[in-house]
């Protein structure tokens, strides 16, 4: 895929809303487009995380393993959404499991190159963390919502 056409396809995902052409130059030099089939695993939970997904179209389910429980599902993400921010955050391990519950096609960012260019710009690094931060706000709700409704707590006070 020509960059200028990769550039186009990152201009129009809403996690990159209003991103200066600065950082979007950035962000298309460790970018590729990519497709996974129904029941295909994207990302493993406890396995390496170096990449990101810019989900284009279909759905992945966001799994998380509970002991005795096998894994469970806490969230399913589809077109417009971000899958994964664990290549960001030290010690860059996956913190959920990602399978495709349809064809997938997505935009994958490679996390090492990210993350130096994060470094080595850091008004681009800053806003990077702003923009995952709100994908871990999300990721965190979904997480205690679920685990309300498997453990039927319903009186429990989360601190921000």
């Amino acid at each position: 895929m020509e960059k200028e056409n990769l550039v186009e396809i990152l201009r129009q995902h809403p996690f990159l809303h209003q991103l200066p052409d600065d950082h979007m130059q950035l962000l298309v030099g460790c970018a590729m487009n990519v497709r996974f089939h129904d029941g295909e695993r994207l990302v493993t939970e406890g396995q390496l995380a170096n990449k990101f997904f810019l989900i284009r179209s279909g759905r992945v389910a966001l799994e998380a393993e509970f002991s005795g429980r096998g894994n469970i599902r806490i969230q399913t993400v589809g077109a417009g959404e971000v899958l994964g921010w664990s290549w960001l955050i030290s010690p860059f391990r996956w913190h959920f499991s990602g399978v495709a519950v349809t064809d997938v096609r997505a935009i994958s960012l490679d996390g090492e190159c990210l993350r130096n260019k994060c470094e080595t710009d850091k008004g681009f690094g800053y806003e990077m963390l702003k923009r995952f931060a709100t994908v871990m706000e999300r990721r965190l709700d979904a997480t205690r919502l679920q685990l309300f409704d498997i453990y039927g707590m319903t009186n429990i006070g989360v601190g921000s």
